[in-house]
C-alpha cells in the first residue's frame, strides 16, 4: 500500500463494552472521528495536554501525534493506553471506555453569536452573555463547552455556565472568562469588547456532564473559573429534582476569587441535598476570611475518609485536577472511572 493509500485508508474503531463502532481515516485522530460520528468518548483539551481522553486499547495499532508525557506516560503507552485526541489508527482498533454514551452526543455546530452583555464579577473575571441565532437550535449538556473561532485558526474554549433549561427564560449562553494578561482574546474581552459584537463559536464539546444513571453521592470540585460548568451542573440538578447528596468545594486564592459566592450561598439554601464548602488558599488579614483555608482538593481529603462509593466531578486548573485524580484514587479508594474532569488548559499548559 502506498503512503497515499495509507493516508486515505479507513479503519473501524469499536468501543467496548458498549459495542459502539465508527470509521476513522488514517489521517485523522480517533477522537475527531468519534465526534464526527456522534460517539461520546471522553475528552477535554483535544490537544494532548490533559489526559482526559485516555482509553485502554484492547487490540489494534495506533500512531500517537505530539502530546505531553504527563497526559500519557511511556509506561502507560507500553501498557496499551492511548490518547484518542492524538492517536491515529494504523489498523482496526478496539478500545475500552466505560464513559461512552449512546444517544447523548449532541451535534457539533458552527454559528455566529452576538455579545448582549458583559459584567466584571471580580478584578479578573468577566461574565459574558451571548445571544444565539434565532433561527437555529443549540443543544448541549450542562458542563460542556464551546470554542471561539478566532483569526488565524486560533481557538479558545470556555464552558457554559448556565444549564440548558435556562434557555426557555433567558435565551443565550453565559460564560465566565478569566483575564490572562497578554492573551489576545482575554485582553480583547477586558479591553475593547463591545455589546452587539459578533463572534463565531463551535460546539458543544466535552464529556464533563452529570451521569444521571448513577445514585452515588457527588463531590463537585472547582478552582477559579472552573466554577462555570459546575454552576451549570448545579442548576441542572435543581431543575431536574436530582437529590443525590452533593458537596461543592470551590477554591480560590483570595475570597474575591469566589466571584459568585453569594449566588452559591443562596443556591445551597434552596437545595437541602447540597453542601457548599468555599476554600481560600492565600487570604490576607484584611480579607477577614473565617472559612476553610488551604488547597481545595485537600479539603476533600480532610472531610472524606472513603470515596469508594462516590462520583467526583472536578474542573479548573490542571494542577488541581491532576492532584485530585491521583489522591482520591490512591488514598480514598475512588474508582478511576468515577472521576470526571474538565481541566482548564491554557496555551502555556498545552505547550509547556
Amino acid at each position: 500500500m502506498t503512503s497515499t493509500e495509507t493516508a486515505n485508508a479507513a479503519f473501524q474503531i469499536t468501543v467496548q463494552p458498549s459495542g459502539r463502532a465508527f470509521s476513522a481515516n488514517a489521517d485523522e485522530a480517533i477522537l475527531a472521528a468519534a465526534i464526527r460520528s456522534g460517539v461520546g468518548l471522553p475528552y477535554g483539551c483535544k490537544d494532548g495536554a490533559c489526559g482526559s481522553c485516555k482509553c485502554k486499547k484492547i487490540s489494534g495499532a495506533v500512531h500517537h501525534g505530539e502530546h505531553q508525557s504527563k497526559a500519557l506516560t511511556a509506561d502507560e503507552e507500553a501498557a496499551g493506553f492511548v490518547l484518542t485526541c492524538c492517536a491515529h489508527p494504523l489498523t482496526d482498533v478496539v478500545l475500552e471506555s466505560r464513559q461512552v454514551t449512546d444517544e447523548s452526543a449532541f451535534p457539533v455546530k458552527k454559528m455566529p453569536v452576538r455579545v448582549v452583555a458583559f459584567e466584571k464579577k471580580s478584578h479578573d473575571v468577566m461574565q459574558l452573555r451571548l445571544q444565539l441565532p434565532a433561527a437555529d437550535t443549540f443543544r448541549y449538556h450542562a458542563g460542556q463547552y464551546i470554542e471561539f473561532l478566532l483569526q488565524g485558526g486560533v481557538r479558545r474554549a470556555y464552558s457554559m455556565a448556565n444549564a440548558p433549561h435556562t434557555q426557555a427564560e433567558a435565551p443565550g449562553l453565559e460564560l465566565h472568562i478569566r483575564h490572562m494578561p497578554g492573551g489576545k482574546f482575554t485582553d480583547h474581552v477586558f479591553g475593547a469588547l463591545k455589546e452587539k459584537e459578533i463572534l463565531r463559536i463551535e460546539g458543544p464539546f466535552g464529556s464533563f456532564f452529570l451521569r444521571e444513571d448513577s445514585a452515588k453521592p457527588i463531590v463537585l470540585l472547582a478552582s477559579g473559573t472552573g466554577f462555570a460548568p459546575v454552576k451549570a451542573l448545579i442548576e441542572h440538578m435543581q431543575f431536574k429534582g436530582i437529590t443525590r447528596p452533593t458537596t461543592l468545594y470551590w477554591g480560590g486564592r483570595r475570597p474575591g476569587d469566589l466571584y459568585l459566592h453569594d449566588w452559591m450561598l443562596a443556591r445551597a439554601a434552596q437545595m437541602p441535598n447540597l453542601t457548599y464548602v468555599p476554600v481560600v488558599s492565600d487570604a490576607l488579614p484584611e480579607d477577614g476570611w473565617t472559612g476553610r483555608t488551604g488547597f481545595v482538593h485537600q479539603a476533600v481529603l480532610q472531610d472524606f475518609a472513603d470515596l469508594s462509593g462516590h462520583q467526583v466531578y472536578a474542573c479548573g486548573a490542571p494542577i488541581v485536577v491532576d492532584s485530585a485524580r491521583a489522591a482520591y484514587s490512591a488514598e480514598r479508594g475512588l474508582p478511576p472511572d468515577e472521576f470526571f474532569a474538565d481541566s482548564f488548559t491554557s496555551e502555556a499548559d498545552k505547550h509547556g
